[in-house]
């Protein structure tokens, strides 16, 4: 299978630049997984295509403001850092740019010495290890100091950094938002539970991967990212009642879909569980858990096409895409939604 084989063309114009004033006022693109068959709706509306009783599952993870601008302490030169993972209390796996004169023992001064690092290590991929010193509590400094790491194909911007988070993030640790999300409201969730609609939650922190090229032409040799995430048993179990009942399970998410995938048994039955997952789908994968997904759409030759194919099929997908290019749908993270159904 070829990444090729993913390809589609994208007019620049349909990117969208900032989110809408209205979460919920996005379109929504409803396609059947297996016929095809394509029709157009306003998110707001997404309640009225799921049923009582099946679950909706979300990821409760929250952006930080992970981009930090600092000087170096010898010369003076601006520096960017930008913060992948958190490794313990004042280390961090991190980006450095201008990164080939990072080297160890370097020191980095941020907003006058409020926050200082010194980069301890050079690991694979050219990242860096970094430990910080500062005063009080490390979460409130980089509030204080870091920006939201916007996608790169995102050149405006954000006037207001809630808009880069879920009406339901919690658990603090990405550097991108888990952007289905973004379209649910407070109201909308409220008329969920009064429709008896199921509603759990998983942690899956992304990561700077999530915006990683496919580089290779053979897709199976495409080394996929390794992210955190967190399904506790409370939540497994809601899920797994959904499933006993014959009910639909309808991941939010392509990150979502993955935790689901990582922890579902060959019988669909959920494991709680924490850790890494770096599982890769893409077509002629065998869903154990997920049977529905909301999800946005995607840049060409990507891992998350290649999941939302699986789901469905190539054809099906990128027959929808086009669609959705007519119809001058808004692309990637503050773009528009796609409901993959039955």
């Amino acid at each position: 299978m070829n990444r090729q084989d993913f390809y589609f063309d994208l007019p620049e114009n349909l990117i969208a630049q900032v989110p809408l004033e209205n979460r919920a006022s996005s379109k929504l693109m409803i396609v059947n997984k297996k016929s095809g068959e394509i029709s157009h709706e306003n998110f707001e509306n997404i309640i009225n295509h799921i049923d009582e009783g099946d679950c909706i599952v979300l990821n409760n993870t929250k952006v930080i403001p992970a981009r930090l601008f600092g000087e170096r302490k010898e010369t003076g030169g601006k520096v960017e850092i930008l913060l992948l993972r958190q490794l313990s209390d004042d280390s961090w796996e991190v980006l450095v740019n201008p990164g080939k004169k990072a080297r160890i023992g370097d020191e980095i001064i941020f907003k006058d010495g409020i926050l200082s690092g010194k980069i301890i290590d050079i690991i694979e991929d050219g990242k860096r290890i970094i430990k910080f010193e500062y005063v009080g509590i490390f979460q409130e400094v980089l509030d204080a100091l870091g920006e939201m790491p916007l996608p790169p194909y995102i050149h405006e911007k954000l006037e207001d950094n809630d808009r880069y988070q879920t009406v339901y993030a919690k658990e603090r640790g990405s550097v991108a938002a888990p952007t289905a999300g973004l379209h649910f409201t407070e109201e909308i969730l409220k008329k969920i539970e009064e429709k008896k609609i199921k509603i759990a939650h998983v942690t899956l922190h992304v990561g700077l991967g999530t915006f990683r090229p496919v580089k290779a032409d053979n897709i199976f040799e495409h080394q996929m990212h390794s992210e955190y995430y967190h399904l506790e048993e409370s939540q497994a179990e809601i899920i797994n009642e959904c499933k006993k009942n014959n009910k639909k399970i309808i991941a939010v998410g392509t990150t979502s879909c993955r935790v689901l995938e990582t922890c579902g048994a060959d019988n669909g039955i959920l494991r709680s569980g924490i850790g890494d997952t770096d599982i890769f789908i893409y077509p002629g994968y065998k869903f154990k858990v997920v049977d529905n997904l909301i999800t946005n759409f995607h840049l060409p030759e990507s891992t998350l096409l290649m999941l939302v194919s699986a789901l469905s099929s190539r054809e099906i997908i990128l027959k929808a895409y086009d669609e959705a290019i007519k119809n001058e749908y808004r692309f990637f993270s503050f773009g528009d939604s796609m409901f993959i159904t039955d």
